[in-house]
């Protein structure tokens, strides 16, 4: 009887080698795909897994849940890595984990598969997801333990092997992309000197090219979650397609960094993320509005922690459910307006407004309004500078 094993499967190189690379280990394998709006043919993926060899493929469209669960929390979270990062592909990789582990059990098998590397941060996400909701399972990681030294090498033993394959060796870019953002590495993106080719990118244009009028928009917030857009309801899915369409038509969202990765070496990695960066700047302008001194500065590392939490593949740890109580309570009060001006790769805030408000314009004027008595700074001074006066 043959091993049964669910494989996550992107319909890339790497996962469609590991379907007949498991089959010629007497393996039944099972393929799972994820849709997270990556706005592939899933058709045409799923066919080219049988072709590859599964025995079964699944099509889990998990876009409603990866919205709710995990983009919306990151979002009011306030979580970055290293700056520049919104986490895109490191937010889907938990829910897709989650995923084999419910597939694994539906159909009884022992083991799951992915296709992440053995130096790449997805291998630690996945496998941490599966050995905390069901360590009963046993992990295997082709790409760490295969014959192959090469994406050239893995091509030609998908050619040789009959089983199609769209990428190229003049265009060998890894790629990942979801409704939050795409991920791209590899090729000549991996000499950290060489200027992205704009064909590298994948649904922003490139700042020089863009209009040359700015664009204002507009973004209602509910506790802390966009709800609205120039005025419009939209269906959360609408909403993150309509703002990736508007601010990857200004060039907003590309990020091209050098950042640490948790196995501990340094990778080049560019990404794409309109909806995110916007949404982004949106709310963090909103919270500084309604939130008092010492909450905002405190939640700024809180947000610091969790996106730490999330690259390190730990969404299911108990420090992130207690982060999750303390961020929820913040957000009660960021339901507001923020408006938007994008040019030229730039998105900056140019206007916020709430009900939660903290802004007092009396107090704040220069005016004849001015209401703050000036009095007081002087006491006021003094007793902030008491811990460093001196005695002569």
């Amino acid at each position: 009887m043959k091993k049964k094993v669910v494989l996550a499967y992107s319909g890339g190189l790497d996962t469609s080698c590991i379907v007949h690379w498991l089959r010629e280990r007497d393996y039944e394998v099972i393929c799972f795909m994820a849709d997270l709006g990556q706005q592939e043919d899933m058709k045409v993926l799923k066919r080219r897994a049988f072709q590859a060899g599964a025995s079964k493929v699944f099509i889990g469209d998990l876009k409603n849940e990866f919205i709710h669960e995990f983009i919306y929390p990151a979002i009011r979270a306030g979580a970055v890595y290293e700056d520049r990062y919104l986490l895109a592909t490191a937010l889907g990789r938990p829910l897709i984990a989650k995923s084999l582990v419910e597939l694994a059990r539906k159909e009884k098998a022992g083991f799951v598969a992915h296709g992440c590397t053995g130096k790449g941060n997805d291998q630690v996400r996945i496998e941490l997801t599966v050995n905390i909701l069901a360590p009963e399972l046993k992990i295997i990681a082709p790409v760490r333990d295969w014959e192959f030294r090469s994406r050239d090498e893995e091509i030609e033993y998908l050619r040789k092997n009959k089983i199609p394959i769209e990428i190229t060796k003049k265009k060998p870019y890894s790629l990942d992309k979801n409704l939050w953002g795409v991920s791209i590495e590899c090729g000549v993106l991996e000499d950290p000197y060489t200027e992205p080719p704009e064909s590298a990118f994948q649904i922003s244009r490139a700042p020089e090219k863009a209009p040359d009028r700015p664009e204002y928009v507009e973004i209602d917030f509910k506790e802390g979650i966009p709800v609205r857009l120039n005025g419009k309801q939209f269906k959360p899915q609408g909403l993150i397609e309509r703002l990736n369409e508007i601010g990857g038509r200004h060039g907003v969202g590309r990020s091209d960094m050098v950042e640490n990765r948790l196995v501990g070496i340094k990778s080049r990695e560019i990404y794409e993320a309109p909806a995110g960066w916007m949404v982004h700047i949106a709310h963090r302008e909103l919270e500084a509005l309604v939130l008092d001194r010492q909450t905002s500065d405190f939640k700024r590392g809180i947000a610091v922690e969790y996106g730490k939490l999330i690259y390190n593949g730990l969404w299911y740890s108990p420090l992130k459910g207690a982060l999750d109580a303390f961020i929820n309570t913040t957000q009660q009060r960021v339901t507001g307006k923020v408006r938007l001006k994008l040019f030229k790769g730039k998105c900056a805030c140019v206007g916020r407004k709430s009900l939660n408000s903290l802004y007092r314009k009396e107090l704040a004027t220069y005016t004849e309004e001015d209401e703050f008595d000036q009095k007081m700074a002087e006491g006021f001074i003094r007793i902030t500078g008491m811990p460093y006066l001196r005695k002569e």
